[in-house]
Formats: C-alpha cells, sequence, structure tokens
C-alpha cells in the first residue's frame, strides 16, 4: 500500500475527537504509530520496551507514554517519540488518532498516526527502549496475521489481540491497536 492510497483509506472518524483523554490524569497515554513512508510500500516502527521498566517490561510497543499536565495527547506521542528514539516532531506529519486503547494495567491510550520518510539514524533512550524494528503494513493488513487469544491476567480471563512477526510477538495494547488500524483501512 502507498501512501497516498493509505490517506485515502484511513478517512478518521470525527466521532473519535470526542474520545479525546483528559490530559494530566496519571493514567492517560499516547502513542505514535510511525508509518515509514519508502515510496513504494509503507512499513510500521515498534519499539521493545527495556526489561527493567516497570509497566509492560520487555514488550513490543509504539513510541509513547504518560500526557503531561497542561500537553495535548498529539504532543505527548511526538514528545516520547523524539525522547524514546530520537524522531524529530516536525519529522512526522500526523494524520490523526485511532479510538481510545485501554490497557490491564488501567491506562488509557490515544494512539496517533503518523506517516515519516525513512530515517538515516535512530538515537535509542536506553533507559527506556531496549530496540526498535519495523514490520511491512501489508503483514498486518492480511487477516491470518492477525489472532485472538485468552490469557488470565490479574484474576480475569481476557481476550487480547496477537500479531506474531518473524521472531517478535505483538501482542496486548499494542497489537489491538493494530487490528483496529487494519479494520480501520478495510
Amino acid at each position: 500500500m502507498l501512501a497516498g492510497e493509505f490517506r485515502q483509506r484511513f478517512m478518521l472518524q470525527t466521532a473519535a475527537a470526542a474520545e479525546a483523554v483528559t490530559p494530566g490524569d496519571k493514567h492517560q497515554a499516547a502513542v505514535l504509530i510511525p508509518l515509514i513512508d519508502y515510496g513504494d510500500k509503507l512499513h510500521i516502527l515498534f519499539t521493545q520496551r527495556a526489561l527493567h521498566l516497570r509497566h509492560h517490561p520487555g514488550q513490543i510497543s509504539f513510541p509513547g507514554g504518560r500526557i503531561e499536565a497542561g500537553e495535548s495527547s498529539s504532543a505527548a506521542a511526538l514528545r516520547e517519540a523524539h525522547e524514546e528514539i530520537g524522531l524529530a516532531p516536525y519529522a512526522v506529519e500526523l494524520l490523526g488518532h485511532l479510538p481510545l486503547q485501554s490497557t490491564s494495567t488501567g491506562f488509557t491510550i490515544e494512539p496517533w498516526v503518523g506517516l515519516l520518510k525513512p530515517q538515516k539514524s535512530w538515537i535509542l533512550q536506553a533507559d527506556e527502549v531496549a530496540g526498535i524494528f519495523e514490520v511491512p503494513l501489508t503483514h498486518f493488513l492480511q487477516q491470518k496475521n492477525r489472532h485472538l487469544f485468552s490469557l488470565r491476567l490479574r484474576g480475569k480471563m481476557q481476550q487480547l489481540h496477537a500479531m506474531p512477526y518473524q521472531d517478535k510477538f505483538i501482542w496486548g495494547a499494542t497489537a489491538a491497536i493494530l487490528h483496529r488500524l487494519c479494520v480501520q483501512l478495510g
């Protein structure tokens, strides 16, 4: 899928704006879904969280984090991407956001979709990010690569999304956000 086609199919719902998170609450977060435009294909960039982190250690995620008081969710997503992987905010064309995503740990995430050109290098903040990798968007658009499974978390059975790719296991909120993106793209 090319960037132009992605823009056309991504028609964000204006109703999603009504779901915006409230800045300042310690459990409100924003992430950036970085879509790298290679001209003839789009890739999604992921981070792998450092193992010593309190929340979701070692898990695959999008760049992002808590929304600070007085900060918009889009500003938080761009700030966190800059802090975590060295992505300059001006290098991202924000297309809009997906509906809010809740996590089993009590966070509410507002996912922002942004297009960017390939970067020469990334500057990883080792305290937060253990590594980064890319996956072609077409991998996730194929229904056969999107799965649901049940897992007991915090005493309750929960349905969770999973999207394996090569030696990576993308699951939980990150996979749920990807699933919503794929459904929206049709």
